[in-house]
């Protein structure tokens, strides 16, 4: 099979690869120079709208309306532009090896790419109770959701399963997510986590105290402190019934599981240094391999703001960590320099007529305030993290775009706090003003 050879090769189809391809289309890549290899089969896409309006029973999102960079309020870039540019897109192809000493990737068909230098941004896997042995998680109907394959098949169960009961295992950003709108697919909902409350890794027990009485409001039932240790099958091999840890079985049509992700590592085990899991990278994104980089969930990078390395999984990273990449590629080829990533972790998540958003780090002291009652007609609140006499974290949900961007500055800066209580009764008024 004769070997194609390109300058720059991205790894990886997914929200860096399309972001890092408009960068180098800025730049000024020349046609023929750029490749993107995916194992899917097309164009990059903004992955947030698989969880959220793919799955909507009405004005439902598909492509082309949501390829990259419609994310970030860009533009469109549908796979015409890529072929407008000289950007091939080599797609429904799936990389077995990649050997960074000959500088060369070969498919599971056996094809051979060549490149010249490398973005590795092959992002993260689900995790799946299969790989726990957990018994009858092959049934069919339990699915899992990260590539748009994963929703075009839940979309035709929630067709096929129509008004049906749907378990959602996880209290996550995926569960939080599909449990919302498997009930706005009108199905009887209940979701199961093993943590006191959703969201564990940012919400405080405050916050998740509001989106679990919202949830509850909504009619989604919420089982915490257990998890699904097994799963009863009809004839057919579809999912009937969810077994939990603590002897409850819930009948169950359809079962999205949503307990996390891994970093896509493996093809480069032993060839690049590694560090939390991830690829270890410099605040350009350069890995210890020469002309071999990595951007978005697989890599560990040096925060700035904090001191220290982290690995981020959010879009919002995959979008600035591949732009930040080819800036550097481009700056070293032309011997100039640029400024190190210097980034602000950024969450945000919309459910129901629900919309957070999260800025900074959720470490030290938390204060609450604003309306957190979940009966309440027009709900808003915040939180606060404030470490050292500083808020390093902020919080807050229906917040307008300026009151966003003011919870973004405090969390940017560190602004100092002098009491707790005030900045209760402040809450967002204190960002505002500053």
């Amino acid at each position: 099979m004769a070997e194609k050879h390109f300058k720059y090769v991205v790894l990886g189809g997914g929200v860096a690869a399309g972001y890092a391809a408009r960068e180098f289309a800025k730049q000024g890549v020349k046609p023929g120079e750029l490749a993107i290899i995916s194992k899917e089969a097309v164009a990059p896409y903004e992955r947030p709208a698989l969880s959220k309006a793919y799955l909507f029973p009405e004005g439902a999102a598909r492509l082309p309306g949501f390829h990259v960079c419609v994310g970030s309020g860009g533009e469109r870039l549908p796979p015409e532009w890529y072929a407008e540019k000289g950007i091939e897109l080599i797609l429904n192809t799936e990389i077995v090896k990649a050997d960074l000493a000959s500088k060369t990737l070969t498919s599971a068909s056996g094809a051979s790419f060549k490149y010249d230098i490398l973005i590795i941004a092959t992002g993260s896997t689900v995790i799946r109770l299969s790989d726990f042995g957990v018994q009858g998680a092959d049934s069919k109907n339990i699915f899992y959701l990260r590539e748009i394959d994963d929703a075009d098949k839940l979309v035709e169960a929630i067709k096929a399963k129509k008004n049906g009961k749907a378990v959602i295992v996880g209290g996550g950003y995926i569960g939080l997510e599909l449990s919302a709108v498997m009930k706005i697919n009108n199905f009887d909902v209940t979701m199961v986590y093993p943590e006191p409350w959703c969201m564990p890794r940012l919400f405080t027990a405050g916050i998740a105290a509001f989106y679990e009485g919202y949830y509850a409001k909504k009619g989604v039932k919420i089982i915490k402190g257990t998890v699904a240790v097994g799963f009863d099958s009809d004839a057919n091999g579809e999912v009937k019934a969810v077994k939990l840890k603590d002897g409850r079985v819930l009948d169950a049509d359809i079962v999205v599981v949503g307990v996390g992700g891994r970093p896509l590592t493996k093809l480069f085990k032993g060839q690049v240094e590694e560090e939390k899991g991830g690829i270890k990278t410099d605040g350009f994104f350069r890995t210890n391999v020469p002309d071999v980089y990595a951007v978005g969930d697989v890599a560990t990078f040096p925060m700035k703001l904090y001191n220290e390395m982290r690995r981020v999984e959010h879009v919002d990273h995959a979008r600035k960590s591949a732009e930040q990449a080819v800036k550097a590629i481009k700056a070293s080829e032309e011997g100039k320099t640029i400024d190190e990533y210097d980034y602000l972790p950024y969450f945000y998540s919309r459910s129901f007529d629900l919309s957070w958003q999260f800025y900074g780090d959720n470490v030290g002291d938390t204060v609450l305030f604003g309306d957190s009652d979940p009966a309440s007609p027009k709900p808003k609140f915040g939180s606060y993290w404030i470490k050292d006499g500083k808020i390093v974290g902020a919080f807050l949900e229906s917040g307008t775009p300026d009151e966003n961007k003011a919870i973004a500055k405090v969390a940017r800066i560190q602004t100092p706090v002098e009491s707790l209580d005030q900045l209760t009764k402040e809450g967002l008024t204190f960002a505002c003003k500053i």
